[in-house]
């Protein structure tokens, strides 16, 4: 019983190239590159324009690391070719970011204002005062700094005010009940 994730192959998209030397991955698009040690028991093939992992045996963690592989491997193709995206939505009264530099500077409510640099490989785009877009190769980064945007001022529950995702829905909570 082979991991279900790990045995589907990674189709790889026209202008992304894909290089397995032994256990290092490595995949260049339009967008970037990127690169992945994959774990001992599991080795990679190019065949044709897909991707095959193989599992060199079927103990649970082998099988656990052999669908894990896949995955990153998969989110590096799609990574490399289209990128990842983040939305957040800014709501409330006087919320808003403004582009400073590569960075952006948040007004939250606070007596101060805040300023977030991107790491490397992340931009950030600002459509209007109220959305910010957070875009990268990496899944992963781009995920971590669309949650520490998030955390700088996380939506409450009572009127929906602070930094949310654009597909979250944020659960209500009812005032003080009048007389």
């Amino acid at each position: 019983m082979a991991s279900h994730i790990g045995k589907l192959p990674v189709t790889i998209p026209a202008g992304v190239e894909v290089a397995i030397e032994g256990q290092n991955f490595s995949a260049k698009g339009a967008k970037g590159s990127d690169s992945y040690v994959i774990p001992e028991g599991i080795t990679a093939q190019v065949e044709g324009n897909e991707i095959i992992l193989t599992a060199a045996d079927d103990l649970r963690p082998t099988r656990a690391k052999h669908g894990l592989s896949r995955s990153i491997i998969a989110s590096m193709v799609k990574g490399v070719h289209d990128g990842f995206e983040k939305r957040l939505l800014i709501v409330g009264t006087g919320y808003r970011a403004v582009a400073k530099g590569k960075g952006i500077e948040f007004s939250l409510g606070y007596s101060h204002t805040i300023t977030v640099n991107p790491p490397e490989g992340i931009t950030f785009e600002l459509p209007n005062a109220n959305e910010v877009v957070v875009k990268g190769t990496d899944k992963q980064v781009v995920g971590q700094v669309a949650a520490n945007v998030r955390k700088l001022r996380a939506p409450e529950p009572y009127k929906g005010k602070g930094i949310k995702y654009a597909d979250e829905r944020i659960l209500r909570k009812a005032g003080k009940a009048g007389k």
